[in-house]
């Protein structure tokens, strides 16, 4: 797995106006605390927090104002969802078990598809404790063998070694069930859609009569 590189620089500035400047010159503030050892604010170049995001990295090396492995423990974005506002940064080493979240992503053709039925996937990501240097950017889910009817659970993820699975070993990740009929009145089209008007008969030959109250 390689290894992602932030450069960082100190940062002096800390008020809301300060970092609205800080970040139109394309740089990121964060924070890098833990291990017992004073929070340190820093900066870092919004391209290369971007790549690390993009890339679902977790540890990564700073390189700069301080030297030492961290995890990204949190991202803050705009309303949008569109840019990164700040970055929490936790003192970590590759061999130090850590929880962390990761994304699943299904692989393959689910044969209960041509059986008429439709994939959801009701759990995106998976909580784990593994060393913080084998936490991978992405879990594979295959969904080769899911029929029609069938469910994969988070117990079928294959995980890092040594690791430890957190979430619900039996939680339903992702299922292929079988098509809803949009019809379930069981009426022949155009029929039954009509809805009953109080107040209105018909005469013997078929006309319509409105009654009076």
């Amino acid at each position: 797995m390689a290894t992602t590189t932030l450069n960082v620089a100190a940062r002096q500035c800390v008020g809301k106006q300060e970092m609205k400047r800080l970040r139109l010159t394309g740089r990121v503030p964060a924070n890098l605390y833990g291990h017992g050892e004073p929070n340190i604010n820093l900066s870092v170049c919004a391209d290369e927090v971007n790549a690390a995001i993009r890339h679902g990295a977790h540890l990564v090396e700073l390189k700069g104002a301080v030297n030492e492995s961290a995890l990204i423990k949190s991202v803050q974005w705009d309303m949008m969802g569109s840019f990164v506002l700040h970055l929490d940064l936790t003192r970590a080493q590759a061999s130090e078990l850590v929880e962390s979240s990761v994304n699943v992503e299904l692989k393959g053709e689910a044969p209960g598809v041509r059986q008429g039925g439709i994939v959801e996937q009701p759990v995106h990501t998976i909580r784990f404790r593994c060393p913080a240097g084998l936490i991978p950017d992405k879990l594979v889910l295959s969904v080769k063998a899911l029929e029609l009817g069938g469910s994969l659970t988070a117990a079928d993820i294959r995980l890092p070694a040594g690791a430890l699975l957190l979430s619900d070993p039996a939680e339903v990740v992702v299922h292929c069930i079988a098509v809803k009929d949009d019809d379930e009145t069981g009426l022949p089209p155009g029929e039954g859609n009509e809805p009953e008007i109080i107040g209105r008969r018909r005469s013997e030959d078929g006309e319509e009569i409105n009654e009076k109250e």
